[in-house]
């Protein structure tokens, strides 16, 4: 607790929370579109870490969230990286740069299967870094009465770090449950929660879904 009584490190609360998946997309899958024209050897040697950790820690850590939240009534909900245009002409300047490009209804578009929405669970294409910034997701929440966020996906140090900083200055008490992220190296994963940790809560899956599951 500080002078005002207030802490980030709280439960989450049922009726006001809600689970946001960022960028697990077929995009960033194997085979996905981020790799074209990348030979197998190349993409192995850039990518290698990120597909066995998305694989063997960050998928199943996602789905057990996933299950925890749909369980319990927790609004479960999805960014992905998407135009709102078939040439990206409305893209941001850094992913034009950056050659982040997923056509509207493209299957590059779509997540995961692992993590497949269900039902009428809300899936909001971005074309920032921070979802926050090219989305109404921010208007969208306060409509659901979300005041606690747990954010997930990929990646740690990016487009997770900046949703972070950004729900956290927009008044959303944040978890981020740290084995459910996933980058492109263990450096670079615990060097961004190293540097958001001032921002949010950072848990264990298995800590989060026990709490979860006891509201």
């Amino acid at each position: 607790m500080n002078r005002f009584g207030l802490s980030r490190d709280v439960p989450v609360v049922l009726g006001k929370t809600a689970l946001l998946f960022i960028d697990v997309q077929n995009y960033v899958m194997p085979g996905g579109g981020e790799y074209a024209g990348l030979d197998p050897a190349e993409i192995d040697r850039r990518y290698g870490y990120f597909f066995a950790e998305m694989a063997q820690r960050g998928l199943p850590n996602m789905r057990r969230l996933q299950h925890a939240c749909r369980t319990k009534g927790i609004e479960v909900m999805y960014t992905v990286i998407e135009s709102l245009t078939q040439d990206g002409r409305d893209l941001g300047l850094d992913y034009k740069i950056s050659g982040l490009f997923c056509p509207r209804g493209s299957r590059d578009a779509q997540v995961a299967d692992a993590i497949a929405p269900h039902g009428d669970e809300i899936v909001i294409g971005k074309t920032s870094s921070s979802v926050f910034i090219s989305t109404n997701l921010h208007y969208v929440l306060g409509n659901l009465g979300v005041r606690h966020l747990i954010l997930a996906g990929g990646l740690t140090d990016q487009c997770v770090d900046s949703a972070v900083r950004d729900a956290c200055d927009l008044g959303y008490l944040v978890t981020v449950p740290v084995d459910a992220c996933v980058t492109q190296s263990r450096e670079r994963h615990e060097t961004a929660l190293a540097n958001n940790r001032g921002y949010c809560r950072q848990v264990t899956t298995a800590a989060l879904v026990a709490e979860i599951e006891t509201l």
